[in-house]
């Protein structure tokens, strides 16, 4: 949530600079957008609601060589020019952006009006430049005020802020992500990398309770508790620009899904070792669980099936904002597999510290390298999806199944079975992404887009499809849809069905097909509109889309076209696919 991009260096377009690399972060939020620039006059803001990607960067032209900028997901306050970042000191010398929640901002801000600040914003932030501006009363330097200031806030958060008198740049992070970018010709400090790819591939990371200041000719990091400096190590980014971009299509979620053709083939592109000595510790564990938030959470339910049928495994699965409550279980022997594309979930986070205060282990599999949970975990595995850049993941959740349908084979001591066959589950899905395959799905969207409901069913491993079916169709199209397990229709949602209702049906080739094709007929049977999903065309279908056969990669290969119908149902009823009202991709605050 909220995009965050400062840059301080030798170049003198920095206004330029971070309202290009905004547009970079704008799947973030994109709710309103600010940019403060330093120039000889002081600072100064524009900001607005809407869009950063219709503000021409050629409108910021001044010279500047410190700047910062913000694309917002509003939490505290409306969306209203006023409560959008950047936010000022009364003094007018310092600028101050921020991702997150200030927990005790409203104490803070009591105490501020006693000595005669007044607030002009509802957003929590606003106490951040008053709170440094306060502290630079009594004299401190601006990173002393700025870090004594971030020592009374509670809460997860990420705040950059610049000071005009000095020419200073400083952040501070606990709980949500910011990376440096180490240039020639500067710094760049955002919260994530795409905002400075054109410009450097070399980061160094700020890990929780740290503070990072430059005046664009040398950087520093700092405790925030201690303020004593940390030294750290620079890393190559090993993506392109080119693999952040979207190229010829449209939307970046269609290039997204499209990418699947060579990313499951990635995902199975794993260090042998490596995943038998998972492997291992899963058979060590007193208990594994696999935990996850939103779509990463319909892959853990899928993999639930895969370690059940692939390899007779059990493993417990948790939503990640549930997990504290099953702390009773843990022991240290105990093994917490998370799962996250951003890799700065908050619920994941904070799951990780539950498993962690009683000892356990913790696995990550994650797309974004040296993310917060990358990092605090003790083992890792990329999913190697590359960047992912629409809000409704499509290729890093496919790519999080295929890693642990990979897990799964190799508790089976089956490792190579398991990675030929994702080898010809993305040649098969090679095969079936063609512009008449697409087509097809557009004119199926065409039929159903203006129904008010949809509903989708499935059973096994399809279950969970179905679940992460509800959740792409919900968050671009924004069409009402649900999804169930195949046998509870009749325990409730088949008194939904209508004549004309548009239902859809996940089957595969396997031991439950007979029993999803007797619910899809109880659908049938209602007057149901049956669109089936599946290897084979069976007579209750008014309309098919075809899946390859791929044996226990079959999930991975269903939810494909879902995905695209998704996409076109949102194409096609006029929304924005890529940027989904009310919804962020990094999902930072709890």
């Amino acid at each position: 949530m909220c995009g965050i991009f400062g840059y301080s260096g030798k170049r003198q377009d920095g206004g330029k600079i971070v309202v290009e690399g905004l547009k970079n972060l704008e799947y973030r939020g994109y709710d309103s957008w600010g940019v403060a620039c330093t120039t000889k006059a002081g600072i100064t803001i524009r900001k607005d609601i809407g869009k950063i990607s219709t503000v021409s960067s050629d409108d910021f032209s001044e010279t500047c060589c410190l700047a910062l900028a913000h694309t917002r997901w509003a939490t505290h306050g409306g969306v209203t020019p006023a409560n959008a970042h950047p936010h000022l000191s009364r003094d007018g010398t310092v600028a101050v952006v921020h991702n997150g929640i200030i927990e005790n901002y409203a104490e803070l801000k009591e105490t501020l009006k006693t000595k005669g600040y007044t607030f002009v914003s509802q957003t929590d932030t606003e106490v951040i430049p008053y709170m440094i501006e306060e502290e630079m009363k009594s004299g401190k330097s601006f990173p002393d005020a700025f870090r004594n200031a971030c020592l009374q806030f509670h809460g997860r958060y990420a705040i950059l802020a610049l000071h005009q008198a000095s020419g200073m740049l400083i952040a501070a992070r606990t709980g949500s992500p910011l990376i440096v970018g180490v240039g020639k010709d500067g710094y760049y400090i955002a919260s994530d990398i795409p905002a400075f790819m054109e410009h450097t591939r070399t980061v160094q990371y700020l890990d929780d309770g740290e503070i990072v200041e430059t005046d664009g000719k040398k950087i520093t990091f700092r405790d925030i508790a201690t303020g004593e400096e940390r030294q750290k190590r620079e890393i190559q980014i090993t993506w392109t620009v080119e693999q952040a971009q979207k190229g010829d299509f449209a939307h970046f979620m269609l290039k997204e899904i499209m990418d699947q053709k060579e990313s499951i083939a990635r995902a199975a592109n794993q260090d042998e070792e490596e995943i038998m000595t998972i492997a291992q510790a899963i058979r060590n564990a007193k208990g594994t669980f696999l935990v996850g938030c939103g779509t990463a959470h319909k892959a853990c339910m899928a993999a639930e099936y895969f370690f059940s049928v692939v390899s007779g495994h059990h493993v417990n699965v948790c939503s990640a904002g549930e997990f504290k409550l099953y702390h009773h279980f843990l022991v240290p022997e105990s093994l917490l597999i998370v799962v996250s594309q951003s890799g700065e979930t908050a619920d994941v986070l904070e799951a990780m510290n539950v498993a962690k205060s009683k000892g356990a282990k913790v696995l990550a599999i994650v797309n974004v390298e040296g993310s917060s949970v990358a990092r605090a975990a003790d083992y890792t595995l990329r999913i190697n999806a590359g960047p992912e850049r629409a809000v409704a993941s499509t290729k890093a959740m496919t790519g999080q199944m295929s890693v642990m349908l990979l897990i799964a084979y190799a508790l089976k001591n089956a490792l190579h079975d398991g990675k030929t066959l994702l080898l010809e589950t993305g040649a098969l899905i090679n095969d079936m992404l063609n512009p008449r395959y697409v087509e097809r799905i557009a004119t199926i969207a065409g039929n159903i887009k203006r129904h008010e409901h949809l509903y989708i069913i499935g059973k096994s491993w399809h279950y969970p499809m179905a679940l992460e079916s509800a959740i792409k169709i919900q968050e671009v199209s924004y069409m009402h849809a649900e999804g169930f397990a195949g046998s509870e229709l009749k325990h409730g949602p088949i008194a939904l069905i209508e004549p004309g209702t548009p239902c859809i049906a996940l089957l595969g080739n396997d031991e439950v097909t007979s029993d999803m094709l007797n619910n899809a007929t109880e659908l049938k049977a209602r007057g149901a509109l049956l669109i089936g999903i599946a290897p084979k065309r069976h007579e209750i279908f008014d309309e098919w889309l075809k899946t390859p056969d791929a044996g226990a990669a079959q999930p991975i290969v269903t939810i494909i076209p879902i995905q695209i119908l998704a996409y076109e149902l949102a194409v096609q009823r006029g929304k924005d696919p890529d940027m989904p009202r009310n919804l962020a991709k990094s999902v930072t605050v709890k």
